[in-house]
């Protein structure tokens, strides 16, 4: 093997390990994101169409057992809920059962999740109900 070639064949191999050096250094700064909820934020909900269920759908695979969703209403008050779970077919949406209606008044979802690379996300919306 010449001296040109093994140039050429050890700058190729540097290039492939920066480039896969950085695509690791952006997944690890990736974290799971909310990218839709059910009811949508803001939404304005007509009281016979009052959500059963919270739906959040993340950018990235959820884990259940560091994650939770809690539901107020504008006095302050926990909503009853069931048991939190991820969609069986897909691991970014949590889903949150409501145990009983919602009546008439404004709501406040807060979130709290831990992505499956282990990073820590939080944030809340609202939504109505009319």
């Amino acid at each position: 093997m010449s001296l040109n070639t093994l140039k050429t064949s050890w700058g190729k191999l540097s290039a492939i390990a920066v480039l896969f050096l950085g695509m690791s250094y952006q997944q690890a700064l990736a974290h799971a994101h909310l990218k839709s909820q059910l009811p949508a934020e803001g939404a304005a909900i007509e009281q016979a169409q009052a959500p059963k269920v919270i739906t959040l759908d993340f950018s990235e695979g959820i884990e259940l057992a560091f994650s939770k969703i809690k539901v107020t209403n504008s006095d302050g008050k926990e909503i009853t809920v069931g048991k939190l779970s991820l969609d069986p077919v897909n691991n970014t949406k949590l889903l949150l059962p409501l145990e009983s209606d919602l009546a008439e008044g404004n709501y406040l979802v807060n979130w709290n999740v831990v992505s499956v690379d282990g990073h820590k996300t939080k944030g809340s919306y609202q939504f109505s109900v009319k």
